[in-house]
């Protein structure tokens, strides 16, 4: 007999088989119960999830002789002329090759003809918007106006591309992708099937590597399985087998990357091709590596969410804290716009390295990011130079009248307190220029302040105050100021608007709950 492909051989026979299109299938289950089925269907969404496959499941269902749970059977008669591709009721029409207006007319003489057997002819048009415009036209009455015993199930990637006249007159059903969960539990039921054992991280890797596609996810799955015949699916050899990369590459080249190592990168770049990579899928894989360091310096999410191992977590979670996040802003938007580039290109090695060099040299761009990932490196070389670079206000010419500024807010505290707060702000600069490029760039952009609790650090900016307050850096900020200074330190984040003055902090004198001033008599 043979060989079926696994997309093929484990392709869904009932409704109930397929994955993540519950809220199709619910629909059109309700509409065979009610007996309202509509002449015309639009099934669109992106490839292998599933359109063909609910199209032929549906046709089935409506010509059951003894269906379950309006289901077909599949044992019946007219089920199994279906499946066989011999029935005369379904008729299957691949639009990129039939696609004129003869191939359509030949459609509107055969549905003038009842079915011989079952109640409906069924006709599945797969990537319907191959059609020409003449074709689309020549549909349009019969599609409106069918006779009741046809239907037609029109599938497509592209709706876009379809005529409005041809929408208008169909029910649409949009296929969404499988999620990562869905797909890894597919391919868990499949390998148990087929008794090939694989380690969980080769099954997440297959599973996000498919994008959200089944079909895709069974023909990376059997690639996998045919070159490793007989043998465990591990991690490793799923990466061998698909081009891909370990994240100690990813490591090795983003530090190349971050120390402005040319050399150091193009001798990575040439071991990928040595091994053989593909190196338009490396940047892309190169940007979900840089998605998840982001992810982390925002949420730090655990390894369930990023899909990767504990291990593989704790090295980019030191990662993260050596990166700004600006910085990483701008790698993964210059990464996104290569791999665009590469996709077509003759050049693959020549693109990526100008890429990988751009992101060494943001002066090379004059976007915000850039710009702001230049000052970071004009501090970084100051700060390891010993010098401190301040900003001076332009001085002008002409003498301008500026407005008065609004009077700080006073705000009493305890003599300790107060003496915690001028301590640490005298020391300010010098805490943040210390901490590693995550937290400097984060405490830059706040101010010292102190209140009744303790110390405030206040924040202007949302984004920053966000990050540090999900990720409770006040926490951290309390074991850098207990490290420096041997103390304990109660530390409060505050946010306050972009144009308030921070309070004036001065000591109090005065005991709380008890009134000081003293009034003259009068003589």
């Amino acid at each position: 007999m043979a060989y079926t492909a696994l997309y093929r051989k484990w392709r869904p026979l009932r409704f109930e088989d397929v994955r993540g299109q519950q809220h199709i299938v619910k629909t059109l289950k309700n509409q065979l119960k009610s007996g309202r089925i509509g002449h015309a269907y639009l099934f669109t969404g992106t490839r292998g999830t599933g359109k063909t496959t609910v199209a032929k499941i549906f046709a089935r269902a409506v010509n059951c002789e003894h269906p379950v749970d309006f289901s077909p059977c599949n044992e019946c008669d007219t089920c199994r002329e279906i499946l066989a591709g011999t029935s005369v009721n379904v008729i299957e029409i691949d639009a990129a090759s039939n696609n004129g207006v003869d191939n359509i007319r030949e459609i509107r003489e055969e549905v003038k003809y009842r079915p011989t057997e079952g109640r409906y002819k069924v006709y599945i048009i797969d990537e319907v918007h191959m059609l020409s415009p003449g074709a689309f036209n020549a549909l349009l009455k019969t599609l409106e106006e069918p006779p009741e015993y046809v239907i037609f199930i029109l599938a497509t990637t592209e709706v876009q591309r379809i005529p409005v006249t041809v929408l208008s007159r169909c029910q649409r059903y949009d296929f969404k992708r499988l999620s990562l969960t869905e797909l890894k539990d597919q391919i868990r039921d499949l390998l148990e099937a087929e008794g090939v054992e694989a380690d969980e991280r080769a099954i997440t890797y297959i599973a996000r590597k498919a994008d959200g596609s089944s079909r895709d996810a069974l023909s990376l799955l059997e690639e996998c399985i045919s070159f490793n015949f007989g043998e465990e699916l591990t991690y490793e050899r799923v990466l061998d087998v698909l081009g891909a990369v370990d994240q100690t590459v990813f490591e090795a080249l983003l530090k190349a990357v971050c120390d402005y190592d040319i050399q150091g990168m193009i001798n990575i770049i040439d071991e990928l091709l040595v091994s053989g990579r593909e190196l338009t899928q490396f940047v892309l894989d190169f940007t979900w590596y840089l998605r998840n360091i982001l992810l982390i310096q925002t949420e730090n999410p655990g390894e369930e969410v990023l899909g990767i191992s504990r291990e593989n977590l704790e090295s980019m979670q030191e990662t993260a804290r050596e990166m700004d996040i600006d910085q990483a802003l701008r790698y993964i938007r210059i990464l996104s716009q290569l791999a665009n580039d590469m996709r077509y290109s003759p050049a693959k090695r020549v693109l990526l390295e100008i890429g990988l060099i751009k992101m060494m040299q943001p002066q090379m761009e004059e976007d915000l990011e850039s710009l702001k990932d230049r000052i970071r490196v004009l501090e970084e070389r100051g700060i390891s130079a010993g010098a401190r670079i301040t900003a001076e206000p332009a001085r002008s010419e002409e003498k301008t009248v500026k407005a008065p500024e609004p009077e700080a807010k006073v705000t009493e505290v305890s003599q300790a307190v107060y003496e915690d707060y001028q301590m640490i702000l005298n020391d300010w600069d010098d805490i943040v220029s210390r901490e590693a490029r995550l937290m400097h760039s984060l405490l830059k952009k706040c101010e010292v302040s102190a209140s009744d609790s303790g110390i405030e650090i206040l924040i202007r900016d949302p984004f920053t105050y966000s990050v540090m307050e999900n990720n409770r850096r006040d926490k951290d900020i309390e074991e850098i100021l207990k490290k420096r200074y041997d103390k304990d330190f109660r530390v409060k984040l505050k946010k306050i608007n972009a144009d308030q003055s921070a309070p004036k902090i001065v000591p109090g004198v005065r005991i709380p709950g008890i009134d000081m001033d003293i009034e003259e008599e009068g003589e």
